[in-house]
Parts: structure tokens; C-alpha cells; sequence
């Protein structure tokens, strides 16, 4: 079994001195290199070490684990770092500018840009017809007729297939579909995508025509019909980047268009397809992503997307691939501690197993129930599960905030990156924040990484009705 992950945006230099270090230290007699040795292969040679550190990411061997790292150096592409607002002297200059605006490229999508994109198609009409890259994102029918033969040629900024920069434009642009249809039938692949920064989930076709994810990008306009174009062609429904983009790595609202959809083309089943076969231990398998949703729908209280999720023999058990942002939990674990009891019955009616004695505890609190509990238990309970305050808070549990603190967790300072009240300000949950405030919260403390206060939270979430609440506080409100 594997022990670790591919750091981010991997190297072949720095697992190769991971493997030197590895011999030099068995060969010391280190305690921790003689037994990752002892568990995946003896080391006596650099080879022996590097076969070790292949089998510990996962990979069978040495030469396959370069194969990977081949991969996603062919692949990789930073499109969120390219700068816009340079000159616009020549043709090339205007029509990579037009692209980058009118594209999403998670990273700061402001909604302005495509409107800036709009503009300088109306100050600079030649652009529409510059490369077939613009002609798709502009919507210029007889243009991509006339360069067919591209359909599948990598160009533009960001070095993508026509259809990339089709899926994920959000410029209004007509004859998006009749498009779409023209570079599928003409030697465009499906399933094409790229590695954002050279992290193993990709980027397709697919997860642009979702759009969502982090900073809940919107889905392209023609979304359901051009996802159902895609998919018809042969795209693969297992999308692990779409699942999170419309999951965990999203804020609320969620609907279940997307999955409903790629369901219905096969989510769960299969080979992965064609980028699981590239990724291989670093990609989920079809059966890992629909138990990572089972836990994101559990944890959410999404009652619909548990039932097509459970409709499809999924194991209430499943742990997926055991993502850190589910804390090691079992479905039915996440939905009875955060109150879904509906949720919460149906998996145990499908077999989940009882909650233990620290999840039940977990579970009475966050019901708002105080109850007895021994100190030794009440010390264990905080230790394993610190960040349930903030959990609590995010969804305005408020009823669960007097009984955590009687058992020891922390409402005021900063756990996982922010304070209970950051986040109850975040998702504006008003009578949280209040009772945050009232069980000595500090309004104005500053989280550690964007250093904000509570209202800079509430402001930057859009919540009218904390900001102003928090406005009015007077001086010295809470602790400090």
C-alpha cells in the first residue's frame, strides 16, 4: 500500500534524491529508511532504493513512476499565471489578450474580465477572426468551417485544443453548440484537458462546461447541452476535477444537474477512462469517486444526491480516497454529528456500522443536548475533532455551541485556518455570530492567512445582514 502522495507539481530531480538519501540511510542503519524498506523491497542498491520510492507513492515501479511524471509534465499548464493588461500593439498580442479575459482559469475569474473581453471585441472586431481559438470563443460559425483542420491542434496563451477554450468561455457568444458539434466531428478529443499547476486531477472539457469550484466559477451558459454533446462523444463521466468543482470544493447553493448527468453516462463505472489510465494511482477510481460523494452529500445534508449516490450499490462505508477535508469519517458518522438525521437513517438502514462513543458525543452536542460526559472522554473528544466549533459555526448550528464549550472545545481562537466566527460570518449565519459574541468571542480578531476580522468575513461572503450587525457593535465587544 502506498504511504504517501505526490507532492504538488512533482519533479524527477527531487524523487531521485529522495532515493539517494534513502540508500545513505539504510545503509546507516536509519531506523524509519530500514523500514520503509522492509516494507515495500530490501535496499541494497540505488535501484532497490528507487523501486522503494516508487511502491511507496503507489507506482509498481521505478520506470513507471517516470512515465507519470513524463505525463504530467506533458500536460501541465499554468493558464491562472499569465498576467493580462499588456500591450496590444499587434494582432497576436490583442488576440491572446481576448482569450485570456473571455476564459476561466481558477484563479482570480472575476466576472469583469469577461466583460473586458466584450469590450475589446467591440474595439478590435479583426480579433474574432484571428486563429481558430478566437473564432470559437467569439462564436465565428464560418471561421471554425474554415480551419477544420485544427480541431485538435494545442495554440493559444494557454497552449489548449479549440474545444478547452470553448468549454470554458463565459463570453455570451452565439453558435456555441453548432461548434462544439463542428471539432467533435472533426478530430476533437472529448476528453481533452490539461493538469492545472501539475496537480493530478484533471482539468477536461468537462469541468469546464460545469465551471464551480473554489471560487464558484459559473457554469457555461449551454451546460447541460453541451455536457450531453461531450459525453455522447465518448468524454468520460468519471471527472474527478467536475465532482470536486461541484462538491466539496464549492460554497452552497448545489444542485444535482451534473451528477444526474454524468450518472447517466456511467459515473461509477468502468476503466476511469483515459486520464485515470495516465494518473493511475494518483486519479480516483470510479467506485472512489462516487464514496467521496456519498461523504461530501452526507456531511452536507444533501438527502437527494445520498440517494443517487446509494442508488448505484455504493458502500455506505466507503471511504473514497480518504480526503483530509472528511477528518477520517464514515458517511453515516458525518450526517449524525452534524444533525442529518434523515441522511443519517438511511445509511444505517443500508448497513452502516453504529457511531462509537466519541461520535456519539459529537453528535449529542451538535443536537444541542448537554449531557454527562467523563472528563477522560470529553479530553478525547476535543483532541480527535478540535475544528468542530468551526464546523459547527459554518453551518449555524447554534444549538451546538453552549454544549461544545461545556465539554472544552475552543469557540474563540483560530482552528483550521479560521475562528467559528470567521465562518459563521462567512456563511452568514447572524444568530451565530450573536451567540459566538455572547460566549466571548473576539469580533475583531484577525485570522492568520488573509488577516481579517469577522466583518471582513461577512463583507467579503456578501452577508448584509452580519456586516451591519457587526458594524454596530461597540468598542471592546467580546475578548481580546
Amino acid at each position: 500500500m502506498p504511504t504517501r502522495n505526490l507532492p504538488d507539481d512533482p519533479h524527477l530531480d527531487h524523487l531521485r534524491g529522495q532515493a539517494k538519501s534513502l540508500l545513505k540511510n539504510v545503509r546507516a542503519g536509519d531506523g524509519a529508511a530500514l523500514a520503509l524498506a522492509g516494507e515495500f523491497h530490501p535496499v541494497l542498491t540505488l535501484a532497490d532504493a528507487q523501486l522503494v520510492i516508487a511502491r511507496s507513492y503507489g507506482f509498481p515501479s521505478w520506470p513507471r513512476i517516470v512515465r507519470h511524471l513524463e505525463l504530467v509534465d506533458r500536460y501541465s499548464r499554468w493558464p491562472h499565471r499569465q498576467s493580462v493588461g499588456g500591450p496590444l500593439d499587434t494582432p497576436e498580442q490583442r488576440a491572446d489578450e481576448f482569450l485570456r479575459l473571455a476564459t476561466l482559469h481558477y484563479g482570480q475569474d472575476d466576472p469583469a474580465r469577461q466583460q473586458s473581453a466584450r469590450a475589446l471585441l467591440d474595439r478590435f472586431p479583426d480579433i474574432a477572426r484571428s486563429n481558430i481559438y478566437t473564432q470559437v470563443v467569439a462564436g465565428d460559425l464560418d471561421g471554425v468551417r474554415a480551419n477544420l483542420a485544427q480541431s485538435a491542434v494545442e495554440g493559444g496563451p494557454y497552449r489548449w485544443e479549440p474545444l478547452l477554450y470553448l468549454t470554458y468561455s463565459r463570453l455570451d457568444a452565439p453558435n456555441q453548440l453548432e461548434i462544439a458539434h463542428l471539432l467533435l466531428a472533426n478530430g476533437a478529443d472529448p476528453n481533452a484537458g490539461y493538469l492545472w499547476q501539475g496537480l493530478p486531477s484533471p482539468f477536461t472539457a468537462l469541468t469546464g462546461v460545469f465551471g464551480r469550484g473554489e471560487g464558484d466559477q459559473p457554469p457555461h451558459r449551454d451546460r447541460v447541452e453541451l455536457a450531453r454533446l461531450l459525453l455522447d462523444a465518448g468524454a468520460d463521466a468519471n471527472d474527478s476535477q467536475t465532482m470536486y468543482n461541484c462538491g466539496p470544493g464549492c460554497p452552497p447553493p448545489y444542485d444535482d444537474v451534473h451528477l444526474e448527468l454524468l450518472l447517466e453516462y456511467g459515473l461509477g463505472r468502468g476503466d476511469g477512462g483515459p486520464w485515470h489510465e495516465r494518473m493511475t494511482t494518483a486519479h480516483p477510481t470510479p467506485q472512489q469517486l462516487l464514496e467521496d460523494e456519498l461523504l461530501f452529500a452526507s456531511s452536507a445534508g444533501l438527502l437527494h444526491r445520498v440517494e443517487l449516490v446509494l442508488a448505484q450499490g455504493t458502500d455506505p462505508e466507503g471511504v473514497g480516497t480518504k480526503h483530509p477535508v472528511f477528518g477520517g469519517d464514515r458517511p453515516y458518522e458525518l450526517a449524525a454529528v452534524q444533525g442529518h438525521t434523515e441522511i443519517a437513517e438511511l445509511l444505517r438502514a443500508r448497513g452502516a456500522a453504529p457511531l462509537d462513543q466519541l461520535h456519539e458525543v459529537y453528535a449529542a452536542a451538535m443536537r444541542g443536548e448537554t449531557t454527562e460526559v467523563e472528563p477522560e472522554l470529553a479530553a478525547r473528544a476535543v483532541a480527535r475533532r478540535p475544528d468542530l466549533p468551526v464546523r459547527a459555526a459554518e453551518i449555524g448550528r447554534t444549538e451546538a455551541l453552549e454544549p461544545l464549550q461545556r465539554l472544552g472545545f475552543d469557540l474563540v481562537q483560530v482552528c483550521s485556518g479560521a475562528a467559528p466566527i470567521h465562518r459563521a460570518a462567512l456563511n452568514g449565519q447572524l444568530a451565530t455570530v450573536r451567540k459566538l459574541i455572547e460566549l466571548g468571542a473576539d469580533p475583531e480578531l484577525r485570522d492568520p492567512n488573509y488577516h481579517g476580522t469577522a466583518l471582513s468575513w461577512a463583507e467579503h461572503g456578501g452577508r448584509q445582514a452580519v456586516a451591519e450587525y457587526l458594524r454596530g457593535l461597540p468598542r471592546g465587544t467580546g475578548t481580546r
